[in-house]
């Protein structure tokens, strides 16, 4: 028998450094492990008979081992076949052992069954699952004709059974894709189980075998043979059997694969992935038509063929050429089959998109009138826009429209913030912005502008906004528009950043803040109005961590302040009333009892403060807030006649609402010089400390601390970036206060684990700090920030 050493290092060594470094060295290399595997299995099952040749008796593989295809650590998925006749079922266990062992004994893993064809025939009609992995049994050693008569045998019943079995066929699949999302929008993709992942070339064999539709091949298969390449890659690097490319192998994975980066791969990784769900979709359809065409069939049957114009039907759901002859003479034909095929959310059929791809001329450039109003109509058309797009650029017919979209083309986006690569995020923008038509007076320049907004993230680009500009307005000038709306949109693209920036970084009540918002756009309310929207529609289809409802409500501030500065005359719907002290309340503040008040505002809250001024009660409040658990997202601090007005919103993780006496007892204590209200913190602290001896993978750079010039003429501007830990906002006032710093106002921003805090500063006289008293104020914030707190 084989040594158990050298069946793992053997295994290792096929799949090593060496083997990836050829062209096609990946089915190379997976064909050296499928003869090593099965000879290994051979020699197991030689010694496991010594002494007998039993008939009827057979070991046989399923899974990826019996499709040929394992990696260097995958699993071994082992049925040991016998017809119930030839040995009894004591002899068919021993016979089990002496095989089951040896693989154990192995360190591989290993599912194993022992079944006849009839038990073969039983559990998969009870069981999908096994049903599908059942199909690609093939033989190892022993007697094939009883491997031959299970595969048979399952085969017929899962053809026999079609109609019954697809729908849960699909809805096992629509489950499995729920939970592991989609492979091409995932920085982490799990690579068999996602959406466009290996299982679902399973599935596409599985439908043709039960004769529903063809299996498609060309592009698929080498998508296919992309993901076991990253697959078995991760194996390596590794040293497991896992399915999931994490972060942390992102740079070993990409430079044993040839990748000049790791974004290289992820870009690689994501095509694959979105040809394999293409293609599967595709497929699922066509099974259904074909079920649909067996149930309904009365004879000869027509399908049915709703007209959508110009020479374009709705068929059996999906938008179908009456004619191929169509192509031929009308270059706008794939923009009609596409406004057409969204506004009915339907997809457009392989076929048909193949002929529109092939055969259909180029546009002119510039495009004509006629050309710009199609796409301003398919960009216009909503939800549906996605799967169309989808099915364009699978073709290449985006392409040709836009040939700028081929860098951004399944580009990962390592923002914490994104969920989609640069592609389909940017058609998500589209799709939102659509809700926002009404709000502008331009809506074709909002939807290239949010088409276009982030054409700059490409390979090598420093700030994505200033190297979009110049390429929009080549791209606007390709589709034939005048120098107005060329500059509008390469604006919007050039400032889609600023107004969100400004929003939660910088005091709405400062004036350099709207001046800032007020040039971005040239002084123009019609413009400022579509960034508005394109921040909004950006935002949103970036993912929840960038459309909060603090964040909506920053922007809807600052928003109310640039239309007035716009248009002293404009009405301001939608301001948020600042917090007001009423007269009688000075007596009351006089006593040392704080007021408090709470505004709820969806998810988040607003917490109005009103106090005796005093050193640290900007401190005090930050850390009260965070030994309650709250997040605080934005505080804006006044002072007047010696009282604090203070705003602060915050939200609350665990979903209680604040409590107004609760809060209020802890300020007066905390003004007392009771640090007891505190306590809580100091545990949450201790709590999200890091272990000794754990692991600093992705332990994030240094902190900062800088002066922003010329953000106001009223205070200092401060940035602060650095890891967030609970109470880092009260240890940065305590600091602040120590260093006889007054905080006028702070916007908080906290992502993956990194804050962003801006601080408005003055000294205690109300003015600007000079340069020495800066100096030492940053100093004093990168070392708390460095894990030396300033505590009372």
């Amino acid at each position: 028998m084989t040594d158990v050493v050298d069946v793992a290092a053997r295994r290792l060594d096929l799949a090593g450094t060496r083997a990836f470094e050829t062209a096609g060295a990946g089915r190379d290399r997976r064909l050296r492990l499928a003869d090593f595997n099965r000879e290994w299995l051979e020699g197991l099952w030689t010694e496991a008979t010594r002494g007998q040749r039993p008939e009827g008796v057979a070991l046989a593989a399923v899974g990826s081992v019996g499709r040929g295809d394992a990696g260097p650590l995958s699993d071994y998925d082992l049925v040991l076949l016998h017809d119930g006749r030839t040995l009894d079922a004591g002899e068919v266990t021993r016979l089990a052992d002496r095989i089951w062992y040896p693989v154990w004994d192995a360190g591989v893993r290993l599912d194993h069954s022992v079944r006849t064809v009839n038990q073969c025939r039983s559990v998969a009609a009870d069981d999908l699952t096994a049903a599908v992995g059942l199909l690609d049994i093939s033989p190892v050693a022993g007697d094939v004709e009883v491997v031959a008569a299970a595969r048979a045998t399952v085969g017929h019943d899962w053809r026999a059974n079609a109609r019954k079995r697809l729908p849960q066929l699909t809805e096992t699949m629509t489950q499995r894709h729920h939970r592991h999302g989609d492979l091409a929008q995932s920085i982490e993709p799990e690579l068999k189980e996602a959406h466009g992942g290996l299982r679902d070339m399973t599935v596409l064999s599985a439908l043709a075998e039960a004769w529903l539709a063809d299996r498609p091949r060309g592009e698929v298969d080498t998508a296919y043979g992309v993901l076991l390449d990253v697959r078995d890659a991760v194996h390596v690097v590794t040293g497991r059997g896992r399915d999931r490319l994490s972060r942390d192998d992102h740079d070993a994975v990409a430079a044993l694969l040839g990748h000049d980066d790791a974004d290289d791969l992820l870009a690689e990784v994501s095509d694959a992935g979105r040809t394999i769900a293409y293609a599967l979709d595709g497929t699922v359809r066509r099974a259904a038509q074909s079920q649909r065409a067996r149930v309904l069939r009365v004879g000869p049957r027509r399908p049915q063929m709703t007209p959508l114009g110009f020479g374009l039907f709705e068929s059996d759901g999906e938008v179908v050429l009456g004619s191929g002859r169509l192509v031929d003479g009308d270059p706008h034909l794939p923009l009609r089959a596409a406004v057409l095929a969204a506004r009915a959310n339907l997809p457009i059929a392989p076929t048909t998109l193949e002929n529109l791809a092939t055969r259909c001329g180029d546009l002119p450039t510039p495009w004509s009138p006629l050309a710009r109003g199609l796409f301003s109509d398919l960009l216009a058309a909503g939800p549906g826009l996605v799967t169309v797009w989808e099915g364009l650029d699978q073709q290449g017919i985006i392409e040709r429209w836009l040939p700028e979209w081929t860098a951004v083309r399944s580009r990962p986006q390592r923002n914490a913030v994104h969920r989609h690569t640069v592609d389909r995020h940017l058609i998500e923008t589209v799709v939102h912005a659509t809700g926002l038509l009404r709000g502008v007076g331009r809506a074709d320049l909002l939807l290239l502008a949010a088409l276009l907004h982030d054409i700059g993230k490409v390979p090598g680009a420093r700030d994505h906004s200033a190297a979009g500009a110049p390429i929009a307005e080549a791209v606007m000038r390709r589709l034939g528009h005048d120098d107005d709306d060329v500059r509008v949109v390469t604006t919007l693209v050039r400032e889609h950043l600023t107004l969100i920036e400004l929003a939660t970084r910088r005091d709405h009540a400062d004036p350099l803040t709207i001046d800032a918002a007020s040039a971005a756009v040239g002084g123009d309310r019609d413009r400022f109005e579509l960034l508005l929207a394109l921040t909004e529609a950006d935002a949103v289809a970036a993912g929840p961590k960038a459309w909060t409802d603090w964040r909506a409500a920053l922007l809807g501030q600052l928003a109310t302040a640039v239309r007035a500065r716009l248009d002293p005359a404009a009405p301001t719907v939608g301001e948020v009333e600042p917090a007001v002290v009423p007269h009688d309340l000075v007596l009351e503040l006089a006593t040392g009892e704080p007021h408090v008040e709470i505004v709820a505002h969806g998810g988040s809250y607003r917490i109005d403060i009103a106090d005796r001024d005093r050193l640290g009660l900007f401190a005090d409040t930050a850390g009260l807030l965070a030994a309650e658990g709250l997040v605080v997202r934005t505080a804006v601090l006044r002072t007047v006649d010696g009282v604090a007005v203070n705003e602060w919103h915050v939200e609350s993780p665990s979903g209680n609402e604040p409590e107004q006496a609760r809060l209020a007892r802890g300020l007066t204590r905390l003004a007392g010089g009771d640090r007891g209200p505190l306590g809580l913190l100091d545990r949450r602290r201790q709590f999200a400390a890091r272990p000794s001896g754990s692991s600093t993978i992705g332990t994030p750079g240094q902190p900062r601390a800088l002066v922003v010039p010329g953000a106001s003429t009223e205070a200092t501007v401060l940035e602060v970036r650095a890891q967030d830990r609970p109470g880092l906002l009260h240890e940065l006032g305590m600091t602040l206060a120590k260093a006889g710093v007054s905080v006028r106002s702070a916007h908080i921003a906290t992502y993956a684990g990194q804050t962003l805090d801006t601080f408005y500063v003055t000294d205690f006289s109300g003015r600007l700090l000079d340069p020495s008293k800066v100096a030492q104020v940053v100093a004093a914030v990168i070392d708390t920030c460095d894990g030396a707190p300033a505590r009372a």
